[in-house]
């Protein structure tokens, strides 16, 4: 089926203007003809050809296998709202037959049955109805992006999404293992790795738009409040020089990479792990300077009425500097003291409480209040932490203790350091390397008066325990209604963050940064933000129903279904082709039912080649 054109000439105001039909083609007496199925008016709201041709698709295959059998190929929503409105219309007048299904019944020879093109689907199919979902490609339309341009996005985001890796590999994954071109409508054969680069590049230079759009987008999908918002920063490294790169720095690796150029990725998400705000900084830049750049960007990028959202973040970010500005602009916050307290008393009005964390162990909470200022805190004991830090302060303090035995043995053995100020060298670097521990030791240095040293001595302090104060810190807040129960499931949602990081910077392959420039480098890092999107919505509506596995292991199962052409002769020597989706098993079942996903992109894609003919040459 096809949708043809009819110029139309208007005598009364003198205006020519088209109207279109939807047609089938036909042969009679050996010549083709066209019998019009109906009417479709000026479809002033499909401007453009390829909107058209997608709308006498989704008609087609209305009619063939019925709309409710048939997956939504088309991401535009008038396309399908207008298909379902002429179905209806088809089927009201009697256009066309669409009655029951017809079985189709060949005599096959099955010596010749053979399966190829295996290709998966399950995870592109999933990314590119949560991609539907979030509306992303009605957003490119409004920037006025072609449809072309809008499947080649579409390609890159969801490839990143299921299979992160280089533009090089990217490109090898779309044309030997993946079904994603039937999906986004693209030609794979036609794919490039410039391509690819190419739309990164342009999908960044709408990042502000799209981002803000998508904040929206999901707090109208899921009726979200942004009550609460986490802020954190990570850094990924570059494997390469950098040399003149204006954000590439050396600086505080969280990776222990102190020999690569680093760049901060700056991130705010709400309680159910939906991006807010993302900016990408200098590898130097120090967490705690970032906080109020990204503070005046929250107001647009959040939807909150009457009181400003609560800011949860870690102990590196919140200075004193930080939290006055936070109060400064109106915010409540809740973050670790980034200095346990020396002199505080309980509040009178609280009782210490004891709850369990999910491995069932337990967790002191005491409301407590100091007079250095009028912040709210919350006194927390973990015994597992505690457990964590005495084996962590046990196993510094041994290698402490090793470390100046080693210095010793070097004052008496041949060629070892004796020179009193290279002693004193290896002394200093030994604390820098466990500045927890050292403090807890009295090191006395005796030498000849020659500047030789003659002996060491290292004892404990006495009345210093390291294990004290293990497990023991404090929550600062400003917060004073909430009791100590809320305020701590509010500060472990924090734990939403890492687990985006996670995510990211491990399931999303933002981490190393190959890239060579600045701009293929914020390209990169934004591409697998958008990815994460898709990551996000997925994961959100599965937690909802109890479904918990991370998205490594989601991608895994949904990769068991797979798309593959099936093809076999039949008794005329015809070869009859098939291209169809695998029956997804149980668990892609679950996830597709849990998301009120469809199982399949498409119904079934049939071709029918005749035999060809052998031509016989007259050798007179």
């Amino acid at each position: 089926m096809f949708i043809k054109p009819f110029p139309k000439y208007n005598l009364t105001t003198k205006r020519r203007y088209t109207i279109y039909k939807l047609c089938e083609s036909y042969r009679f007496d050996g010549h083709t003809r066209h019998r019009v199925i109906i009417g479709l008016g000026k479809l002033d709201e499909l401007p453009e050809v390829e909107q058209k041709k997608l709308l006498a698709k989704r008609i087609e295959e209305g009619l063939k296998y019925g709309l409710d059998t048939i997956c939504k190929e088309s991401i535009d929503s008038k396309i399908e709202k207008l298909a379902n409105y002429f179905y209806s219309e088809i089927k009201k007048r009697k256009r066309y037959d669409v009655g029951g299904k017809k079985g189709e019944w060949e005599t096959v020879d099955m010596s010749t049955l053979k399966n190829k093109d295996a290709n998966e689907i399950g995870g592109e199919w999933l990314c590119k109805q949560a991609f539907d979902q979030l509306g992303m490609g009605d957003f490119l339309r409004q920037q006025n992006w072609t449809e072309e341009k809008i499947s080649l996005a579409t390609t890159h985001i969801i490839c990143r999404a299921v299979y992160p890796a280089s533009e090089l590999k990217t490109v090898s994954y779309i044309k030997e293992n993946s079904a994603i071109s039937e999906i986004a409508g693209v030609r794979k054969d036609k794919i490039t790795k410039d391509q690819l680069y190419s739309i990164s590049h342009s999908l960044y230079a709408v990042k502000d738009k799209l981002e803000r759009y998508l904040s929206k987008r999901t707090n109208e999908l899921f009726d979200l409040e942004d009550k609460i918002i986490l802020y954190d920063l990570t850094n990924t490294y570059f494997e390469g020089r950098m040399k003149n790169s204006k954000l590439a720095k050396f600086g505080r690796s969280k990776e222990k990479r102190k020999d690569a150029r680093l760049v901060v990725l700056a991130v705010v998400i709400n309680r159910e792990g939906f991006l807010k705000y993302s900016n990408i900084f200098e590898g130097n830049m120090a967490d705690s300077k970032t906080l109020e750049t990204v503070v005046d960007a929250l107001s647009s990028r959040t939807s909150f009425t009457g009181r400003k959202p609560i800011v949860v973040m870690d102990a590196g970010i919140a200075t004193d500097d930080n939290i006055a500005m936070l109060k400064r602009k109106g915010y409540d916050y809740l973050c670790v003291s980034r200095s346990n307290l020396k002199e505080y008393y309980a509040d009178t009005n609280s009782e210490p409480v004891v709850i369990k964390d999910k491995r069932n162990q337990s967790i002191e909470l005491l409301k407590v209040k100091t007079d250095k200022n009028d912040d709210h805190y919350l006194w927390v004991k973990s015994h597992a932490k505690a457990l964590k830090e005495n084996s962590m302060n046990g196993l510094f303090a041994q290698r402490f203790e090793e470390g100046i035995q080693n210095i010793k043995e070097g004052i008496n053995k041949k060629g070892g350091t004796k020179k009193l100020d290279k002693v004193y060298e290896r002394i200093g670097r030994l604390k820098q390397k466990y500045p927890s521990v050292h403090k807890y030791y009295e090191i006395t240095v005796s030498d000849n008066g020659e500047g030789t040293v003659t002996s060491i001595s290292c004892q404990h302090k006495t009345g210093e325990d390291p294990d004290k104060n293990a497990g023991l810190y404090f929550l600062r807040t400003s917060l004073d209604e909430n009791d100590e129960k809320t305020l701590w499931f509010i500060y472990n949602i924090i734990r939403e963050i890492e687990y985006t990081f996670r995510v990211l910077k491990t399931d999303l392959d933002l981490r190393p940064i190959y890239h060579k420039t600045d701009d293929a480098s914020m390209a990169h890092l934004h591409l697998g933000l958008l990815a994460y999107w898709l990551v996000s919505t997925i994961r959100h509506q599965l937690k909802q129903k109890g479904f918990h596995s991370g998205w490594k292991e989601i991608v895994r199962i949904m990769n068991t279904q797979k798309c593959v052409t099936t093809s076999v002769e039949n008794i005329r020597s015809q070869t009859i082709s098939i291209r169809q989706c695998t029956e997804p098993n149980s668990k892609v079942k679950q996830i597709y039912d849990i998301m009120s996903y469809k199982h399949v992109p498409f119904w079934r894609k049939k071709s029918v080649v005749p035999p060809a003919e052998i031509l016989k040459f007259d050798s007179t």
